[in-house]
């Protein structure tokens, strides 16, 4: 087996549209397509404004469960935020609401299974070479 190196260029952060919010004391957030995220991922939320819950615009949470292939459950209080409004495509804006994996080499977990270890985060990346 040949442990090749990791190519910047194949990985891009695990982002992905949202297509729906739940607001409450905690936040379900709906996929358009299906996330690689795992429980106790870190994720940021960017909402334009123009998608309403601005409120929850560069909020961080933990993703706490994972109903559906197309759902995560986050850590994100937003109770009282203002409704989530998909218009899709949106008339005056071309960016979409996101949901983006994030952290940092002090929360990931140690890979001890390879000859290099390292600090890994699981769901911070998508593979996104030919191979």
């Amino acid at each position: 087996m040949n442990n090749f190196p990791i190519n910047s260029e194949f990985y891009e952060p695990s982002r992905f549209v949202i297509s729906s919010i739940l607001e409450g004391i905690v936040t379900v957030v709906s996929t358009t397509v299906d996330h690689n995220y795992v429980i106790g991922q870190q994720v940021r939320l960017l909402i334009p404004v123009c998608w309403g819950a601005y409120e929850l615009n560069n909020k961080i949470g933990y993703v706490l469960s994972i109903p559906s292939a197309k759902e995560v459950v986050i850590s994100i209080d937003s109770f009282g935020a203002s409704p989530f409004i998909l218009i899709n495509p949106h008339p005056n804006f071309t960016q979409n609401a996101q949901i983006i994996a994030i952290g940092d080499i002090n929360n990931g977990h140690i890979n001890q299974t390879r000859t290099n270890n390292g600090t890994y985060i699981p769901g911070s990346f998508r593979d996104i070479s030919n191979d």
